[in-house]
């Protein structure tokens, strides 16, 4: 917008998704915002300045393109000046968006191309009001939910008159399964929920699956099979052998920083307002209106950041229960707070995956015949209907589950990215999709992606090994993508991939690459690890990507992704697993869930940004998932000789493999 409209960036404001202010562009997810939304911005703007241009030349009798823009006003060549606020004045821009408006042409870019500093991390950083959590309305209420010990246990009774005679407490509401307190301060709707907690009385199933053997039960799940590609373009000649594995890949939690968090409020007209962070308020407030059973109209949600998600964590749920307690205690806003004990036990987890390869190579080191397998539940059970939120199944009429879909390919969900970018004369990948769902789950970051890359990537190193080929020229020689080659080349380089292997000893490194969705940016990415025998403790020196999301806009905030990406996909490899028995979810703090701490940051983390101006931009907040976590796992086999293939890849696992 500024790069079209010629405007400092102190004289924007971009409002956020509001269902009483802005258009409804579903969620945001996918990598999608700069490609449909940025892409959409860009566009409106050039019409916007084009609808200036032709007011101005009207009003000063000048020909349109003799004109020119400077700090928001419009300029004629004898000095005569028209300021946007004045031109916008005498015209309506309420118009039909159209993207046929002359964009600016790359080489006279002022502000695409280079870093702009974020406005929002002063605060962030300064304990300032940055996320919803921070929210404070005046008259505002806390209020904490209880939740089931479990999944499908059942309130069977509870006595709340000891925590309505607690100071502070304004209200218990209970409706069905769902039990909630409000109060006049924070503190005391924690404490009153404690004692409620205490006081209600459940009955438990055992209704989960043993964790131990949790790939063998989803491969015993029904199974709706897709195949998603099947190509036999030759003959497969015998020569090079076969080579076959099979990974799997534990629940994982979005595990925000700061739990998920909502406040609502219905006035006195009735008009429920609810912020919430959201990734889709649209869909939220059509949930939301159905749960309570109101008109859609008389439903606003409003986003406000919160404090980390990628992908759908509890914040619609959240927003569900501050939209129930709001109705109940109507004039006053209603602020839920979940507890860090909540958010792990029942947000919607990262599903839990098993991928299985098999492939032929010829008697020249190539790729002959391919064969891939992915087992997966859905990965996006979204709000629309009500019973995708968690409040909404607990009521005393539930609202059912909507049954669960796969996404459909090119993007897909379980078999996002299933389909190698590499070219395969002989190939078929199958969708195992798997209806039942043994844990709540939805969408986390690169959905499939972050698996399937990390089996791919893990199985192309392995077919190296047998080939006896290097791991960058063997993934070139299957690569013709000119895009793809450039990001793997550049990558190889930055690194210093033909120095060879880490001379010291326990030292390996690795190496990944993809497009995300087969459709978005491209990343490849190198790491060196080093291995503590002893401990088997994973130490990564060095990571360094390289990333071509089209045209950059920001550098900064394509840096900050990538980077932000690769430490978070370090993390899923390395630590990250829900732990549950067969009634209740177990890792309910960070000590059960451990994540990569500071420590463990690498000492180096490098971007190499492939900018091409001009060309259209890729979404890249999810490009850096898969390749990062796979480049790791290939930089433990090269380490230690042996290759684990079950994540997450703990100092224990590695431990084991190495004998000691």
């Amino acid at each position: 917008a500024a790069e079209e409209l010629g405007l400092t960036f102190e004289r924007l404001e971009i409002v956020t998704a509001d269902t009483g202010r802005t258009a409804n562009e579903g969620y945001t997810a996918g990598s999608h915002s700069m490609q449909d939304s940025g892409t959409a911005i860009r566009h409106a703007a050039a019409q916007v300045r084009a609808i200036l241009l032709g007011e101005a030349a009207r009003q000063m009798a000048v020909p349109a393109e003799q004109l020119r823009i400077e700090a928001g006003t419009v300029l004629a060549p004898d000095g005569n000046r028209r300021s946007f606020g004045a031109l916008a004045a005498a015209l309506s821009l309420h118009v039909e968006a159209k993207p046929e408006s002359p964009l600016t042409d790359p080489g006279a870019f002022r502000v695409m191309g280079r870093p702009v500093p974020r406005i929002d991390i002063p605060a962030k950083v300064t304990g300032g009001a940055a996320y919803v959590q921070d929210m404070r309305l005046p008259g505002m209420l806390h209020a904490r939910i209880v939740r089931p010990p479990s999944p499908g246990a059942r309130l069977t009774a509870v006595d709340s008159s000891a925590v309505e005679a607690l100071p502070g407490v304004v209200k218990v509401v209970r409706d069905g399964d769902f039990l909630a307190v409000a109060a006049e301060q924070e503190y005391q709707a924690i404490k009153a929920m404690r004692l409620l907690a205490a006081a209600a009385q459940w009955q438990e199933d055992a209704t989960l699956p043993d964790q131990a053997r949790l790939p063998e039960a989803l491969l015993a799940l029904p199974a709706q099979d897709f195949a998603i590609l099947d190509r036999h373009d030759a003959p497969v000649p015998a020569g090079g052998g076969t080579v076959e594995a099979r990974y799997t890949k534990p629940y994982l939690l979005h595990g925000s920083i700061g739990p998920s968090c909502a406040v609502a409020q219905q006035d006195r007209d009735g008009l429920l307002t609810v912020w919430t962070h959201t990734q889709g308020v649209y869909p939220d407030r059509k949930a939301i209106a159905e749960m309570l059973g109101r008109p859609i109209e008389t439903v606003r949600c409003i986003h406000v950041q919160g404090s980390g998600c990628y992908g759908h964590n509890a914040a619609d749920d959240a927003a569900a229960d501050a939209a129930l307690l709001a109705t109940a205690l109507p004039g006053r806003p209603v602020r839920v707070q979940w507890m860090r004990e909540q958010e792990h036990a029942w947000e919607p987890y990262g599903p839990a995956m098993v991928t299985q390869a098999r492939a032929t190579l010829d008697d020249t080191g190539r790729i002959a015949d391919w064969d891939y397998g992915v087992w997966s539940n859905t990965h996006s059970m979204r709000p629309g209907p009500a019973g995708s939120l968690l409040a909404a199944r607990h009521l005393a009429k539930p609202f059912p589950l909507p049954a669960p879909k796969p996404l459909p390919q090119p993007e897909g969900g379980g078999d996002r990215n299933a389909i190698p970018l590499y070219t395969l004369t002989s190939a078929r990948v199958v969708h195992h999709f798997l209806p039942d769902m043994p844990l709540r789950i939805s969408a986390l970051r690169s959905l499939g992606a972050q698996m399937n890359v990390f089996s791919i990537e893990s199985f192309m190193d392995e077919l190296a090994l047998a080939a006896g080929a290097d791991p960058v020229e063997f993934r070139l020689k299957h690569l013709d993508d000119p895009r793809g080659r450039d990001v793997v080349t550049a990558a190889a380089e930055a690194f210093g991939w033909d120095k060879g292997r880490p001379a010291a000893p326990g030292h390996g490194r690795g190496f990944a690459f993809a497009r995300y969705k087969n459709l978005a940016a491209y990343c490849a990415v190198a790491v060196e690890v080093a291995v503590e025998r002893e401990t088997g403790a994973v130490r990564v020196p060095r990571i360094v990507a390289a990333v071509d999301t089209g045209q950059v806009v920001n550098p900064d905030g394509v840096r900050n992704q990538i980077e932000g990406a690769m430490l978070q996909s370090m993390s899923w490899t390395l630590y990250e697993s829900v732990g549950f028995d067969r009634g209740r979810i177990t890792s309910v703090d960070w000590s059960t869930y451990p994540i990569l701490r500071f420590d463990a940051v690498p000492d180096s983390v490098e971007v190499h940004i492939i900018d091409r101006p001009g060309a259209p931009f890729l979404g890249c907040g999810e490009t850096g998932q898969g390749p990062a976590g796979a480049a790791l796992g290939n930089g433990i086999a090269d380490a230690i000789g042996h290759r684990l293939r079950d994540l997450p890849l703990t100092a224990a696992k590695v431990k084991a493999a190495i004998g000691v």
